[in-house]
This record gives C-alpha cells, structure tokens and sequence, in this order.
C-alpha cells in the first residue's frame, strides 16, 4: 500500500514539472498586459483572449500553422507509404544486405543536423527547391524515414507467415496480399509511426529556419521564434501562438498513447 502511494506521488510530481512550463504559458495567453508585467506576478488570468486574435490576425499565425500542416501532413504519407514497403521487405526477406540498409539508415539519422546542414542546403540551391515547401518535405523525409522503418519493421516481424501463405494459397499474389492482409493487421504499427513522424516534424526548427527564409512559407515553430519586434518582446502572443502550436499534440498524444507506447516497445519482449 505504501508503495503504491510513494509511486503515485512520485508520478504526480514529475508530471506537474513536465507540464508546468505549458501551464505557465497558457495562463500568460489569457492575461491582460498588464497582468504579465505585474509584480509579483499574477497567477490566475482574467481570461483576456485578445493575445490569440493578435497573434493570428497580426502575426499571421494561421499562415503558419496551415504550412505546417501542409508539410507535416505531406512528409508522414510519403514517409509511411516508402517505410511500409521497405520495413515489409527488411522483416520478410532474410538478406544481409538489407538489415545492412537498415543499420545504415539508422546511422545516418544519428548525425548532428548542423553537420549536414551545408551539404543539405548545397543541394537543395542547386535544384532550386530553396524557399519552397517541396525541398522542406524531402529533407523532412530523408530524417523521418529512418523512424517510420525502424518502427514498422518491428510490427512486421510480430505478424505470422503463414497468414501471408494462405492468402497466396487462396489465389491472391504479392501485392495482393500485402494490401488485404498484412497491412491491415499491420495498422497499429503504420498509425504509430505516423504519429511519431507527424509529431517530429511538426516540431522540427532548425531545417525549416535554414530553407525557408519566404515568412509566407514558414512553419510554425520558425514563425513563433521570429515574433519578436527590434524593441518588443509580445509575450503575450508568443505565449498564445505556443499554446496553439502544442495543444494539438499533447491531445494526439493522449489519445493515441496506447499505440505510441505500443509501437515504441514493439519487439522488445517475445514470449
């Protein structure tokens, strides 16, 4: 009984910490200004919403949020339809040359994103995709697509062979059986690894501040940071634009946990 109550309490604890600084920010969106600049601070808002009509009307923070649905949206299709297809390959297929590949895309994303941050921007300005949403996508998809590999490899390898088998016995090829069967049962794990890869790129800054230097073509987390004005500091709607930008994806993630859980320790205990 006690340590059910110690492990409750602990749990609580790390849970205010972790989410205290998205409180604090969303008491700040909802306070008047001169709620935010009184000292000592005040702690529960009065409800002021003027922060979100500012920061979508004057800091166009709707633009940004619409790009960054766009490129979010478009890397995690491309990144789940290329990683189902190679994770279904690497878990079916015993070869050494593609658990190889695997290790090798592994690798790759473990680069620091500053040391292939030159080498990216090079190639994207001499096809001419700097400033524009495609070039984002692709590079958002060469970092995702390690992920969604990993992640959907381990959910093939859990589903049994012989289900494949029957479904070729019963007249159905390849294709076939991979569209009626296995990723059908596979749809846990491609939903996971969507999540996983939406949410990464949704967040993702330092790409996006590299390529897209166009504020019409921006995402969201590059449109927060460069809110601030040469002499002002808008807490308020920097506060507001946050609350907006994480909202979402604390919802997605509680929703969704189950499967994010799921998809992460998939593999991990054979029994």
């Amino acid at each position: 009984m006690k340590r059910g109550v110690s492990l409750f309490f602990w749990a609580i604890l790390i849970a205010t910490l972790s989410l205290s600084p998205f409180l604090w920010f969303v008491l700040t969106s909802l306070k008047s200004p001169t709620e935010i600049t009184a000292i000592p601070p005040a702690i529960v808002p009065s409800f002021h919403w003027g922060f979100y009509r500012s920061a979508l009307e004057a800091y166009g923070l709707a633009n940004y949020i619409w790009n960054s649905v766009i490129v979010a949206a478009s890397t995690t299709v491309v990144c789940i339809a290329l990683g189902s297809l190679a994770a279904y390959a690497i878990a079916r297929f015993n070869l050494s040359w593609l658990r190889f590949c695997l290790m090798l895309l592994l690798g790759v994303s473990m680069f620091p994103q500053i040391a292939i941050a030159g080498p990216v921007w090079r190639i994207l300005s001499d096809l001419g995709w700097l400033n524009t949403r495609s070039g984002l996508v692709v590079v958002y998809i060469g970092l995702s697509l390690p992920l969604a590999v990993w992640i959907l490899a381990t959910f093939f390898r859990e589903l049994p062979v012989e289900i494949e088998e029957a479904a070729l016995l019963d007249g159905c090829n390849r294709v076939q059986a991979l569209s009626k069967v296995v990723f059908p049962l596979a749809a846990p794990g491609i939903f996971t690894a969507a999540i996983l890869v939406f949410i990464h790129v949704w967040n993702e800054f330092f790409f996006a501040l590299l390529i897209l230097t166009n504020p019409r073509l921006q995402t969201l987390p590059v449109g927060i940071a460069l809110f601030p004005g040469e002499y002002t500091m808008p807490w308020g709607e920097i506060a507001a634009a946050s609350t907006i930008a994480t909202l979402p994806l604390i919802l997605l993630t509680l929703l969704f946990q189950r499967r994010i859980v799921r998809g992460l320790s998939a593999g991990a205990v054979k029994g």
